[in-house]
């Protein structure tokens, strides 16, 4: 069979860097967690009773992952551009419909993300009951750190902070998600088939806020890494 011919040449596949290894991870999909911390969704306004909820999630395009240590222009169209740190999931293995007592055997490894957001075209989208892609499908909006391999382990507690121009802005812990690793991996597969290089980014913290040209954010995660990133001038 001829190999496939493209009008123009493909993108590169997308891809994340592994501690301590050569080899790269092939992204597939990116899956983020809305609202998975109490004190974030009050402060946007919108509390969670897990009672009567699940969780919901929103993609984007790997085209805007975007590794630690980047400096990246501020985004047109926005005068609210917002910096929001999340623990990351690797999955490692395809599953579909995965019971809970089983999500460790999905996880390939963590890391350290930033979904940074327009937020003021969100909240407009959000209160029009419109789609959040203005405001959360960015160009480098959604970075990465290097992924740490912790094959069949899920993390279920430890610090998470940021700082912006070394001011703590964000800072709380993972044991306080309001759905848990195990229990992300177990509702997002009954919509998706899991695949191998699926990312999933958990939610975020209170302390939420905006950033400006010139910024240097530096965020931590207890256990896994740091990730950084500098906001360079409008393109």
């Amino acid at each position: 069979m001829n190999a496939a011919s493209y009008l123009w040449a493909p993108p590169a596949v997308a891809s994340a860097a592994v501690q301590g290894s050569a080899q790269r991870l092939p992204v597939n999909r990116l899956f983020f967690v809305g609202r998975n911390y109490h004190a974030h969704a009050a402060e946007m306004g919108k509390p969670v009773d897990k009672s009567v909820e699940r969780p919901f999630y929103f993609t984007k395009s790997p085209t805007t992952l975007t590794p630690s240590g980047s400096t990246t222009p501020y985004p047109s169209e926005t005068n609210n551009y917002h910096y929001e740190m999340e623990l990351v999931l690797a999955i490692g293995k395809a599953g579909f419909r995965i019971p809970a007592k089983q999500a460790h055997e999905h996880v390939y490894g963590y890391a350290c993300g930033l979904d940074m957001t327009r937020r003021d075209l969100q909240l407009v989208a959000r209160d029009k009951g419109r789609p959040w892609d203005l405001g959360k499908d960015v160009e480098h909006s959604s970075v990465i750190s290097e992924i740490v391999p912790m094959p069949g382990r899920v993390i279920a507690c430890g610090a998470i902070t940021l700082s912006v121009d070394g001011q703590v802005r964000q800072q709380s812990s993972i044991d306080k998600l309001i759905w848990n690793i195990r229990e992300i991996v177990a509702d997002l597969s009954l919509f998706y088939h899991l695949q191998p290089g699926d990312l999933i980014y958990t939610g975020t913290p209170e302390g939420v806020g905006p950033v400006v040209t010139g910024n240097h954010l530096a965020g931590h995660i207890e256990g896994v890494g740091e990730i950084t990133l500098t906001i360079g001038p409008a393109a």
